[in-house]
């Protein structure tokens, strides 16, 4: 089988492993893939957003399979561009993709099919928002609209900070901004709730924690991830009713009746309180670095689950999840998520001595001259996978020790609340 994966980050050097596995005897390109991709498959340097060329290059080598890792991509409609080809492509269209694209129209979503969420308020310029803020009970959430990989939200403890966030989010600090969301702060715990989608059918495929703040004890300013353990401490069959009755299925039929069908990965990113979930986002991909921490409990057949939602015969797979404990924590570039240098040499990555339950997966890294050199401020993901979290994260700590990259940093805490 011929398949070919788009994205260069950790999501896909892990899913390009886990669909290795499957087809041993196949061909894996990655669009356009980092340094870890390129020991197992064939590396190609087109843009994510050049779907021409993309699609191009698919046509001409024979893609079966074709994988959408980051969601801007699907934002922007690369599935209904390649409607007119046979190749299948593994993830949702433009109007479900809206589900990430916009916080506004999932919002709507929420109230109009009485899925449980905060309170919130829509509002289209400063003047407005400000007036609000002015006599709001704080702590409360500012969000920008779009994409704003992962970093457009605020928590405001105050006006001040309400009135900043306000202010960055007009002014375009991601992207045009015709609009924003103020949002009721929501206590609980966070849970990654994760299924995959056929059209019809949707199967479960595993939980999560991520660790958003860059600091130990989650705390200092939001990234991507720092790190996440799996599964969720939370999770119950009892929640997992819930979940999927409250959130999962009215958010399919709003799908459905807007003409479409929901395929592909669907992130449910969840606040929980009284054991009884509140959505918080929708993600139309795999999380990252959850996908990281989730795919190496998976024992099913990666390759099959993605042809069959594309094909709408997931009932074919049941999913089975290994029943230990995984965490992954990112090695990240020091000053991440404000400034960091890049270029920088990453030594001894090949005298690692990898374990059978442990992993690592790159994601801002290329191959220069034969040098593995970083290329983004999360630069390598260490997992690992064994009874206990304790034990995981003590191993993936004792590989980042021995890798000692110099111009690296990492929390040591993931899975704090699992663990101490």
């Amino acid at each position: 089988m011929i398949v070919g994966i788009i994205g260069s980050g950790g999501r896909e050097h892990a899913i390009c492993s886990k669909i290795r596995d499957s087809i041993k005897n196949g061909k894996i390109f990655c669009i356009p893939g980092n340094a870890g991709t390129n020991s197992i498959a064939e590396n190609i340097e087109i843009k994510i957003d050049d779907f021409k060329s993309i699609k191009d290059f698919c046509l001409k080598n024979k893609v079966e399979l074709l994988i959408v890792g980051p969601e801007k991509p699907l934002v922007d409609g690369i599935v209904d561009y390649f409607n007119d080809t046979k190749i299948k492509v593994f993830g949702p269209d433009k109007i479900s993709s809206q589900l990430e694209g916009s916080k506004i129209f999932t919002k709507k979503i929420c109230s109009k099919y009485n899925i449980p969420t905060a309170n919130f308020k829509i509002f289209e310029n400063i003047e407005d928002t400000k007036k609000f803020l002015v006599n709001s009970k704080y702590p409360l959430v500012i969000k920008a609209d779009g994409l704003a990989a992962g970093k457009g939200v605020y928590i405001c403890k105050n006006f001040n900070e309400g009135l900043t966030a306000t202010e960055e989010i007009f002014a375009g600090k991601f992207g045009t901004a015709e609009n924003l969301l103020v949002e009721e702060f929501l206590i609980g715990e966070e849970m990654s709730y994760f299924i995959v989608c056929d059209g019809e059918n949707y199967k479960f495929i595993g939980t999560a924690q991520d660790h958003k703040r860059v600091g130990e004890g989650d705390k200092g300013k939001n990234t991507g991830g720092m790190g996440c353990y799996s599964p969720s401490r939370l999770f119950t069959s009892d929640l997992a009713k819930k979940i999927n009755t409250r959130i999962v299925n009215p958010a399919l039929s709003a799908i459905k009746d807007m003409g479409t069908k929901y395929k592909g990965f669907l992130y449910v990113g969840l606040m929980i309180k009284d054991n009884n979930p509140y959505l918080v986002e929708f993600n139309v991909r795999m999380g990252d670095p959850e996908c990281q921490t989730i795919l190496p409990l998976l024992e099913d057949d990666l390759t099959k689950i993605m042809i069959n939602s594309c094909s709408g015969d997931l009932k074919k797979n049941e999913i089975k999840l290994s029943k230990k404990k995984s965490i992954c924590i990112v090695l990240c570039s020091k000053g991440y998520p404000e400034k960091y240098k890049n270029n920088t040499q990453i030594k001894n990555l090949g005298s690692l001595k990898l374990k059978k339950n442990e992993y690592l997966f790159h994601a801002g890294t290329k191959l220069e001259n034969n040098e593995i050199l970083s290329s983004g401020g999360r630069v390598l993901n260490f997992v690992s996978i064994s009874e206990n979290f304790k034990t995981s994260r003590d191993d993936v700590i004792n590989l980042i020790n021995q890798l000692s990259w110099g111009n690296g940093f990492f929390r040591k805490d993931i899975g704090y609340k699992v663990i101490d």
